[in-house]
């Protein structure tokens, strides 16, 4: 039988999980509503902006429809600043050109990385770009807004095409620069993951990859921004993102989790590099000296990456333990940069300003009309 302590316990566990669900709905149907006024709007501004009669009018649009998509981050980011968890531990780059071109690459673990992007960086870089399938343009409301917001589609070809036309070798990067011509007029901040899934440790000893907390990267997507963008690239923004609490034996973090406030703490660390100037605009596909050395360069990224993350960790724990026997919590340096004042936050400087006078042309490049 059991004990009135033991039912008190029971009662306070359905409690706390009634409440957790509610939070959970209630910002689910917040994000809802938010996304159906968004898309109905950018499905009403896709049309003007399709029949707009002069390039002006259509970079018009853009800028317009630009905004609102940041307007429904900002709507989400504010949500869930309003949660007592997670503790976000930010640190990024202090001088970001929302003018600018930047690629920017991330370790990939859940479908929540993406939200954290945004919430680290909205109105701080451009707005975030992916390539997207062609025939993902047919989706119902998502393809129009995807391609309102200028999200550059790629026509891919299967292994089986490609066995039987070989010409068709090496199309995706002639491919990717046609799809980006588009961005060449407005700021933008081409996103890849460059392991190409979500890391789990499964994954990562069937790949026989040779980092502890990353899968083996893939060069094609950062190749084809490389390729298409050019010279036009200010900087790699090198995002990497921690979950903690997963690292030390958890799942990767869902969306629900998030709402709920279920994720203990999220750990975001990005640095501004230099991209060197011998990867801009070259075929990686024919090329294959120019390959190794791409290869080179992103496997490098990827040994510090592993490294940053196993520090990070340690970092982490230590700081668990130092909490676990009283010891008062290091002081973090906050920052004026709008995000919630409560989190530790640390904004650092940028590796140059070399970007900058391009950023600056580009900006005045985007005033002139067409």
């Amino acid at each position: 039988m059991s004990t009135e302590s033991e039912q008190g316990t029971i009662r306070i566990s359905i409690l706390s999980q009634t409440l957790k669900t509610a939070k959970g709905a209630l910002s689910l149907l917040v994000i809802s509503v938010n996304t159906i006024v968004l898309a109905t709007l950018l499905f009403i501004l896709a049309i003007v902006k399709f029949l707009a009669p002069t390039d002006s009018s259509r970079n018009a649009m853009r800028h317009v429809l630009t905004a609102l998509a940041e307007a429904w981050i900002s709507v989400n980011n504010s949500l869930f600043s309003l949660y007592r968890r997670p503790a976000w531990d930010i640190r990024i780059p202090g001088k970001l050109d929302r003018k600018g071109t930047y690629l920017v690459s991330c370790n990939h673990q859940s479908w929540v990385d993406i939200l954290v992007m945004q919430y680290c960086f909205n109105r701080r870089l451009p707005f975030f770009r992916f390539f997207i399938k062609s025939q993902l343009i047919w989706v119902p409301f998502l393809g129009v807004a995807w391609w309102a917001l200028d999200m550059p589609f790629m026509r891919r070809h299967s292994r089986e095409k490609l066995a039987r036309q070989p010409s068709l070798k090496g199309r995706d990067l002639d491919n990717a620069r046609k799809a980006c011509e588009k961005l060449r007029t407005i700021p933008v901040a081409m996103t890849n993951f460059p392991e190409g899934t979500r890391f789990s440790a499964a994954k990562r000893d069937r790949q026989k990859s040779p980092y502890r907390y990353l899968l083996q990267p893939r060069i094609g997507g950062l190749g084809q921004v490389l390729y298409a963008l050019g010279d036009q690239l200010d900087a790699l923004i090198d995002v990497t993102i921690v979950y903690p609490h997963t690292r030390t034996g958890g799942r990767a973090p869902t969306f629900w989790q998030l709402l709920t406030g279920e994720i203990p703490d999220i750990i975001v660390r990005a640095e501004c590099r230099e991209i060197p100037p011998g990867l801009l605009g070259r075929n990686f596909r024919t090329d294959p000296a120019f390959r190794s050395g791409l290869e080179a360069w992103v496997n490098g990224l990827w040994r510090e990456k592993d490294e940053l993350i196993a520090e990070t960790l340690r970092t982490w724990n230590r700081s668990e333990n130092a909490q676990d026997q009283g010891d008062p919590h290091p002081e973090q340096q906050d920052t004026d940069q709008g995000l919630n004042p409560g989190h530790r936050d640390l904004v650092q400087k940028p590796f140059s300003d070399q970007h900058s006078a391009k950023s600056r042309q580009r900006a005045r490049n985007h005033q002139r009309p067409g």
